[in-house]
């Protein structure tokens, strides 16, 4: 048996809880796709976010790691370009002392061809300086060392050193008009400790390029990962927009004839 109530209007009550409902819903839709993420905080998806958040610290690591390696191979670079530059002035090198060597080469050319021997040396130090391919004491080695990431490690390897001194190339205390034929041999011996280090650089130099190729590829597929989780659906909440629109409208006008069926109680007072 139906009754009637001015106190407790039921089914405006229960009109309001549902449009409460629904505003919710709408302004979950509008939030989601004014931000373009489905997780806008911490109760829209708890365990998702945690997922998300190691999946972007994961990004931001392995993206420092590839400009790690990148500077590194620009270092590698420059020392590469260095060492052609010297290969270059080796090869004046053995071309004085070879020409020094020769009989027919007087006393007084033989000194005016050291003398452009001992400046090349000088500029083959500077230049191995520069490109920091000279190695501090006595060592004959200079430490590379770039750290990718924790999953990818470290990429390590050791240098020739490519100093004129007598721990390197062992250049600098030649001299053409004295022993010419053992400079020819000295130098022949320093083209082939350069082509050494040469190699050393390039092997570190590929290394170098398959880790930055493997980095990113990993950056993609976790990046694809957060956004799996993250980001929202930009379709599916359209439509949920579309719903809650309608749904809106719908609770205001039952709202509305809600409140409006308690003046059906006003006829039964009248005389």
């Amino acid at each position: 048996m139906a009754s009637f109530s001015v106190v407790n209007n039921i089914a405006s009550a229960t009109a309001q809880a549902n449009l409460h409902t629904t505003q919710a819903g709408l302004q979950k839709a509008l939030n989601r796709l004014s931000s373009g993420y489905r997780i806008n905080s911490s109760g829209d998806d708890a365990a998702g976010l945690v997922v998300a958040n190691g999946y972007r610290t994961d990004v931001a690591i392995i993206e420092q790691g590839i400009r790690n390696a990148n500077d590194g191979l620009s270092d590698l670079q420059i020392k590469d370009g260095a060492m052609s530059n010297i290969a270059t002035l080796l090869d004046r090198l053995a071309t004085l002392a070879t020409q020094a060597a020769s009989g027919t080469t007087s006393l007084e050319s033989r000194t005016t061809l050291n003398d452009e021997f001992k400046d090349v040396v000088d500029e083959i130090g500077r230049e191995a300086d520069v490109a920091r391919l000279t190695a501090a004491g006595t060592a004959t080695e200079t430490s590379f060392d770039v750290y990718v990431s924790q999953d990818h490690g470290s990429i390590t390897g050791r240098i020739a050193s490519v100093s004129t001194g007598s721990t390197s190339l062992a250049i600098d205390a030649l001299n053409l008009t004295s022993a010419p034929t053992s400079a020819v041999t000295a130098v022949k011996d320093a083209i082939a400790a350069l082509g050494k280090a040469q190699s050393k650089v390039g092997a570190l130099q590929n290394r170098l390029q398959y880790a930055i190729s493997l980095a990113q590829s990993q950056s993609v597929n976790k990046k694809a990962g957060e956004s799996r989780i993250r980001d929202a659906n930009v379709a599916e909440e359209s439509a949920n927009m579309t719903r809650y629109n309608i749904l809106t409208q719908s609770g205001v006008a039952a709202l509305a004839q809600a409140n409006q069926s308690t003046s059906a109680v006003l006829s039964l007072l009248r005389g």
